[in-house]
């Protein structure tokens, strides 16, 4: 039992650190990285240690917000193209949402930051995405932006964020990667 409470306080304290520091990871070297909710000191040192020319935001437009309004302003002052997509953690994601974000993501200038509030679910769906459909990854590879290691934590009937895991699995097929 004491191995457990140990585990489980170690995950706790990575989980925690994760947040604590901005979830900023880098997905494709000069060309994709994620996080979570950028602070305007944050996407400054982001842009300035490997040249972020774009935000995508993925909790979409939330004018009057004290956070949403802070990044437009970082963004405008720092000279970074910022788009709005609006995305769910708790609620399935469509083929036709995903061909939307995937247009989308090919179009902003690179490299290109998204985020969404904690850098893991949404953040995770979408780079996988990215992984999958634009550089044609494979399914390891592009499954792995979806886990624990990013701070994703997808258990079926006790997550919320469930959701993002199964609509990975629904759109697999058509990726490319069968039934899995």
């Amino acid at each position: 039992m004491t191995a457990i409470i140990a585990l489980l306080a170690m995950v706790g304290a990575y989980l925690g650190a994760l947040q604590i520091f901005g979830n900023f990871q880098e997905v494709l070297p000069g060309e994709y990285y994620r996080s979570a909710q950028v602070t305007p000191g944050r996407l400054a040192e982001y842009q300035e240690a490997v040249g972020i020319r774009s935000v995508v935001n993925l909790r979409g437009q939330n004018r009057g917000s004290s956070w949403y309004d802070e990044e437009l302003k970082a963004s405008e002052r720092l000279g970074i193209a910022h788009f709005d997509f609006r995305m769910s953690a708790s609620r399935p994601f469509s083929k036709e949402q995903a061909l939307e974000l995937l247009a989308l993501l090919r179009s902003v200038p690179k490299p290109v930051l998204i985020h969404c509030q904690g850098g893991a679910d949404r953040s995770g769906l979408a780079s996988a995405l990215y992984l999958a459909a634009i550089t044609r990854a494979d399914e390891p590879v592009a499954e792995r932006q979806i886990s624990i290691r990013y701070g994703h934590i997808g258990i079926p009937y006790l997550s919320a964020t469930y959701a993002m895991d199964e609509s990975w699995e629904t759109l697999e097929p058509w990726l490319g990667f069968g039934d899995s």
